[in-house]
């Protein structure tokens, strides 16, 4: 199979289109779609982009048979699926807002899923409510006694009739759609997200980021609910008119080689994760299976959503190499949902760029001091290093604030603020908290630690993350680190956060998945990891040692601290820890189809 990145007849174009519904005009004239893979791995569905803006239009008309004002909310329930993108850009047609959810937010409670559901479909003040079918008693009973127009599947809504009104052409201003953020630090806010603003972002991607080259192909796992599955791995392909070939996240999760085996056969040059993603595809390659593999193609690894260590990269670039990745693919990025997606990216060819500096400064003065060559060969343990995430994208601007406000010089840590066209309007229904993070004159206030060095921008932690002991700050991934150090703990087996102290102070808290179960070793290795943390953080930590796929996740599979802090401090919740258990989702019949 040879990738195309447009019909012979289709010039490429980078996103300069006035709204998402003119970019699927375009990218219909051409050749190219979308392809959707099973959990064994075989081509289900093939969906061009000819075909999605047909269907999509024709289901706008149906939408807008109900009688629904411009502007009214469409909410999704996002599975890896042809059905999500018919009706995404169905909104588009018919001057809807398409409002993706979660597939899941906790696999193993029916309930906490279900108010999920619930408190966005309130929040988004929603009209109208589509989810699979295999989805669609959640979505009822999240519906229930809500004053919705229309619950249902697919099936069902494809049998409405058709409206007589006329298709909308979107505005710039016009809202494209909403999206919810992953809530790992409180609830999900819905993030207002205009037509010029995401195309904005999308050109800023394609153009800078990414530099979407003639032959390039993507691979993606990432959910279509999440900001970097939705714009980076779908409405940027469209947006250039490339081809994309789809796993489910589950699918995924379950068999992580899935991944290398589609950028094998489809030779795909450009594919995202979080760093956790990378980890757990490099796990799964035994020793002499890297050969089997074919990565020589993958130009652009995009690495975001989560702080990037440096290590994991390295970890998988080496288990790969065989099978011809080079780690000079690596390019690590900074972005949220508010900003549409992408804030900066790291230079391409350069591959992870680390900065060594002194903890134990930094901790105590703010000021990220550089250190030796020499230093970062020796002793690492009083050394912090951060990854490069690059400079901000062209049209953006990133300032560094203190507390009172103040702007600060490179190497001075404090907030990230973003301003530029790629900023969001604000959060849907919620004027304070809007107030609270979007200044007047556009700045907004991302809730993000971070430092500038020579212009590029590295980030350090979370603003509430942060553990304050007697004046010190800590940031919790520094304390997960040193658990992750011991043979028995995994990374991503780690959460760390502060509890209330008897003294009325803050203790620091590490929760930890150990597969150990015989006691004398289990009470070994909290000893090693208490006595790892005073000789590297002069802290005393409690150390709550947790079954194995118990730690919390948001809906966008990050690994929550304030969940798992609720977790520990409440007695209920520490007794249904062991109870939280992944339940495996059955695989599709594989229908053989020709790829695009």
């Amino acid at each position: 199979m040879n990738p195309t990145v447009t019909s012979h007849d289709l010039p490429l174009r980078a996103a300069d289109f006035p709204s998402l519904a003119a970019a699927l005009d375009y990218a219909a004239q051409g050749e190219t779609g979308m392809n959707f893979y099973t959990g064994r791995g075989k081509l289900d569905q093939v969906m061009p982009y000819t075909q999605l803006r047909e269907e999509a239009r024709t289901l706008a008309r149906r939408l807008l048979g109900l009688g629904l004002d411009k502007g009214a909310r469409v909410a999704l329930i996002a599975d890896t699926h042809p059905d999500f993108l018919r009706f995404f850009f169905a909104c588009q047609y018919a001057g809807l807002v398409p409002v993706p959810l979660p597939v899941s937010v906790n696999l193993g409670s029916h309930r906490a899923y279900v108010n999920h559901l619930r408190g966005m479909l309130i929040d988004c003040r929603a009209e109208i409510a589509i989810a699979p079918h295999s989805l669609l008693p959640f979505i009822l009973e999240a519906s229930d006694w809500l004053d919705l127009r229309f619950v249902g599947d697919a099936r069902t809504f494809d049998a409405l009739p058709l409206g007589e009104a006329e298709l909308i052409s979107p505005e710039a201003g016009d809202l494209a759609y909403i999206q919810y953020t992953s809530g790992s630090t409180r609830f999900p806010r819905g993030v207002m997200i205009d037509q010029s603003t995401i195309m904005h972002n999308l050109g800023l991607i394609i153009r800078h980021g990414v530099q979407v080259r003639e032959g390039d192909r993507c691979v993606s796992w990432l959910p279509f609910y999440h900001d970097m599955g939705l714009v980076g791995m779908v409405l940027a392909p469209l947006a250039c008119q490339m081809s994309v070939d789809y796993l489910n996240t589950r699918d995924f999760a379950m068999r992580p080689r899935l991944w290398l085996e589609l950028m094998t056969r489809s030779q795909a040059s450009i594919s995202f994760g979080p760093p956790f993603g990378y980890d757990l595809a490099a796990r799964r390659v035994r020793p002499g299976q890297a050969p089997d593999y074919d990565l020589s193609h993958w130009r652009v690894a995009g690495v975001g959503a989560e702080m990037v260590r440096a290590e994991v990269l390295e970890r998988f670039s080496k288990r790969l190499a065989p099978a011809g990745f080079k780690a000079e693919s690596f390019a690590v990025c900074y972005g949220m949902a508010e900003c549409a997606l992408a804030v900066s990216f790291a230079t391409l060819g350069q591959g992870p760029r680390v900065d060594w500096v002194d903890g134990e400064h930094l901790s105590r003065t703010g000021e990220a001091l550089p250190v030796s060559a020499d230093a970062v060969q020796g002793d690492q343990s009083t050394l912090n290093g951060y990854t490069d995430c690059g400079q901000p994208l062209a049209g953006l601007e990133v300032q560094i604030r203190s507390a009172t406000g103040d702007e600060l010089p490179e190497r001075r840590s404090g907030e990230v603020f973003v301003r530029g066209q790629s900023v969001m309007r604000g959060y849907f229904g919620d004027a304070e908290a809007t107030r609270k993070v979007l200044s007047k004159d556009g700045w907004l206030k991302t809730g993000d630690i971070g430092y500038r060095a020579e212009g590029h921008l590295y980030l350090t932690g979370r603003q509430k993350d942060m553990i304050i002991i007697n004046g010190r700050n800590i940031w919790p991934q520094d304390l997960e680190y040193i658990a992750e150090q011991q043979p028995e703990i995994r990374s991503g087996d780690a959460l760390a956060f502060s509890a209330p102290a008897d003294d009325g102070g803050e203790t620091p808290v590490l929760v930890v998945q150990c597969r150990e179960t015989e006691s004398g070793r289990r009470a070994d290795l909290v000893r090693r990891i208490k006595r790892q943390v005073y000789e590297e953080l002069a802290v005393d930590c409690i150390i709550d040692l947790v079954p194995l796929h118990t730690l919390p996740r948001t809906s966008s599979g990050k690994l929550s601290r304030s969940w798992a802090r609720l977790d520990y401090l409440g007695h209920s919740g520490r007794q249904q820890r062991g109870q939280r258990q992944g339940q495996e989702n059955e695989e599709n019949q594989p229908v053989r189809k020709q790829a695009i």
